[in-house]
């Protein structure tokens, strides 16, 4: 541990000291200066702040060289500990005591937070340097969000003496009758609701569009027997946090229906029942031309200057065209399509994959008196529920949801990619004994990609886990039956004929076999150029960023929102802020 832990005074020092010095050399206009306060391993991540991007620079020389292209333009400066966030404190951090600082300072285009970690250097006499640091913008100077403070004293609807009250005023606004939304959010899951009430506060005009008869169905209707995976203290959406008497866990019903509140709440624009059929970009008007298809079959153009794509890290279902399977007999369906087994009580079921919904519809199905087998395609990191809290521990170490979420953003990739590893040899020690009878049984497991667990397998691939809930219990116990899909010859009438010579007869074949990536949603709706153009989206880029996440992309215009709520509450703030700058003149696309 570090020297300087012995008094609270001496730690508020360490971190004073060094904001003061790197706040001074930036003054200075002496980049060098303010790189030699970082250790040699040291990370600097930057959102928006200071380039208006995403990025991670590693070692003083790299970050010397942002701070001489970005901060004669960011003129980022008044960096401070204030009373508004946690004091400093000394924490381990991917397996390392550091001092950790929430700190806030400001830019020429508005205000922004931070966090550092510093370490005794031993090559610089012990001298305090910084390990990782993070700046992040969080708000534009002269355009604030629109809370009640901001309303107070312009309110059209405190009295309404023979005009328009609060509800005429809301149904006009979301008809769109005599003008276009500047932003159209396609999908109206958590992403879109994130991103359009971030958007709405401050100032741009937005309308959401789901192809659903009602807000909330994109989880309403999922399998009858859906939970969220993580707690609830990780997963409130922005501005209106759960009520603290919620499940831990929550239902998809109670999900579901808290965004229709929300919508109504945050008086969002919202369309149900409607469904963009195709989008092309004017170059000249510099707006989009987007066709959407209606409940009742009528068609409405539109011409926002903004599409946010926010149907999922995917969203076209796969249905692999599997040797045989067009000679079954049975029923065959996706599990996207999939609610209850209990039509087929007393009959047999194959499930097509090994990850989180492949196990739920699985449990469900052998819950519900139906002989159910997997089919294992590739080996799968299995986590126990408890254990899979671990990379949320932060948000059960005291600091605001606030704070937690700028420490959360803090990490650079590299390591960021330490701790997973460590959390992920952390639990598979605890969750052995369930991993060797899995083994044991014919399940064939992993530890995640690169060995760093779920979170590094659904930010790489989008799948590919599974938090046990009880499904691995009965798959090691014999309950749920477990096949390789290598061992198969082919599908059959009757259901599938192993290589062997085995047949294992099914009534219904459940394909929890994935989806397609947001590339191949644009590729359907807005044509091969433009999803040629952006390329890729999810999945880590060269610099450990998300790729096209949050961000201006290669098309202008077009953006891309998804992940879990913790994900879509934190980046919609800088998806909303980029937006808001276009809109505004502060930046422009290319800049």
């Amino acid at each position: 541990m570090p020297k300087d832990t012995d008094t609270d005074i001496s730690i508020l020092d360490a971190a004073h000291a060094w904001l003061a010095a790197f706040d001074a050399a930036l003054g200075q206009g002496d980049a060098t200066a303010a790189a030699n306060l970082f250790m040699q391993d040291g990370h600097w991540r930057d959102i928006l702040a200071f380039d208006w991007r995403f990025g991670t620079v590693s070692g003083p020389d790299a970050i010397a060289d942002k701070l001489k292209r970005t901060q004669s333009t960011a003129k980022a400066r008044n960096f401070r500990i204030t009373g508004d966030h946690t004091a400093p404190r000394m924490v381990m951090r991917a397996g390392t005591d550091a001092l950790e600082v929430i700190f806030d300072f400001d830019t020429a285009a508005g205000s922004g937070s931070g966090a550092l970690r510093l370490r005794e250097d031993p090559d610089a006499d012990n001298a305090w340097r910084a390990w990782t640091l993070s700046t992040t913008l969080q708000a534009l100077d002269g355009y604030p969000e629109q809370t009640s403070a901001e309303r107070a004293g312009g309110d059209a609807f405190s009295r309404e003496w023979g005009g328009e009250n609060w509800l005429d005023f809301r149904n006009r606004q979301r008809a769109y009758a005599d003008r276009d939304p500047a932003v159209l959010v396609v999908g109206g899951g958590q992403a879109g609701l994130g991103a359009a009430a971030r958007l709405t506060h401050l100032g741009v005009d937005t309308l959401i569009i789901d192809k659903h008869e009602r807000i909330g169905d994109n989880w309403r209707k999922r399998y009858h027997s859906l939970t969220l995976h993580n707690e609830v203290y990780v997963n409130h959406m922005p501005y209106m946090p759960f009520p603290p008497t919620w499940p831990v866990y929550i239902p998809k019903d109670m999900l579901a229906n808290w965004f229709e509140t929300y919508v109504e709440s945050l008086e969002l624009n919202f369309w149900t029942g409607t469904e963009m059929t195709a989008a092309r970009y004017d170059d000249a008007g510099g707006e989009w031309i987007v066709t959407l298809k209606q409940a009742d079959g009528s068609e409405r153009i539109l011409r926002p200057r903004h599409i946010i794509m926010a149907t999922g890290a995917s969203g076209i279902p796969i249905m692999p065209d599997l040797p045989g399977l067009g000679d079954f007999k049975g029923e065959i369906m996706h599990s996207g399509a999939f609610d209850t087994g209990r039509q087929w009580a007393g009959k047999k079921a194959l499930v097509i994959g090994t990850g989180n919904s492949a196990h739920d519809v699985a449990q469900d199905l052998h819950a519900c008196g139906i002989a159910t087998t997997m089919v294992q395609r590739a080996s799968t990191h299995i986590v126990s529920l408890a254990e899979a809290q671990r990379v949320y521990l932060l948000y059960a170490e005291g600091p605001s949801l606030a704070d937690c979420d700028l420490l959360a953003t803090s990490f650079p990739f590299p390591v960021l990619k330490i701790a997973y590893k460590k959390a992920t040899a952390m639990s598979k020690e605890i969750d052995k004994p369930l991993l060797d009878r899995l083994e044991a049984a014919g399940f064939r497991t992993n530890d995640g990609v690169e060995d760093c667990g779920f979170q590094m397998s659904y930010l790489q691939r989008g799948g590919g886990y599974y938090f046990n809930v009880g499904c691995s219990d009965l798959i090691a116990d014999g309950e749920i039956g477990i096949i390789q899909y290598a061992d198969i010859d082919t599908f059959c009438e009757r259901g599938v004929r192993m290589k062997d010579g085995t047949l294992i007869e099914a009534d219904l074949i459940v394909m929890a076999t994935g989806y397609k990536m947001q590339q191949d949603t644009v590729r359907q709706f807005m044509g091969d150029e433009i999803a040629d153009r952006i390329g890729p989206v999810w999945g880590f880029n060269d610099g450990g960023e998300l790729r096209n996440m949050w961000c201006r992309t290669p098309q202008p215009g077009l953006w891309f929102t998804a992940g879990s709520l913790a994900q879509c509450r934190i980046f919609s703030r800088y998806l909303a802020l980029q937006i808001k700058a276009l809109e505004v003149g502060l930046i422009t696309h290319g800049s």
